[in-house]
């Protein structure tokens, strides 16, 4: 079983579980929607938010440095797709508590995580067709001749 059949099948059991042990949940249904909307803010959330843009953005580096550098190197798309997936989770806790902060962060984070995923995905495919195109199948290039050769 090769690298990306084994992050796809851990993502997809991740993902699987989750949705069993959340469809066993309805008691855990939302009560008050209407305090989610309220415009006034408590300490409390004002600190939750804070904290909240340090621990979702802690990706962003990642995914900036992924695109610019056009390269699935050196990023673990498994950890991005748990990380995703749970924070799905954190953010149905956060409409049980009416959170404010858990909700909003959350659903940002999911999206930072799916697109590193996505990322991840369209570099490595681009590569793993490169790395065909070239003699042999190799990714490694031609080894350059020593100064004593010339």
């Amino acid at each position: 079983m090769n690298i990306n059949t084994y992050n796809r099948t851990m993502t997809y059991g991740v993902l699987f579980l989750g949705t069993i042990v959340l469809g066993g949940c309805e008691s855990l249904a939302v009560h008050d929607t209407a305090s989610l909307l309220a415009p006034t803010f408590s300490r409390s959330e004002v600190f939750g938010f804070v904290a909240g843009l340090g621990t979702t953005f802690a990706a962003v580096p990642d995914l900036i440095g992924m695109l610019k550098r056009r390269s699935s190197k050196g990023i673990n798309p498994t950890m991005a797709g748990i990380i995703g997936v749970f924070q799905i989770v954190w953010v149905y806790y956060g409409l049980l508590i009416a959170s404010r902060p858990v909700i909003a962060w959350n659903m940002l984070g999911v999206v930072i995580n799916l697109l590193t995923v996505w990322a991840y995905l369209r570099f490595a495919r681009g590569e793993a067709d490169h790395a065909s195109d070239l003699p042999g199948g190799s990714t490694a290039c031609p080894a350059a001749p020593s100064p004593r050769a010339r």
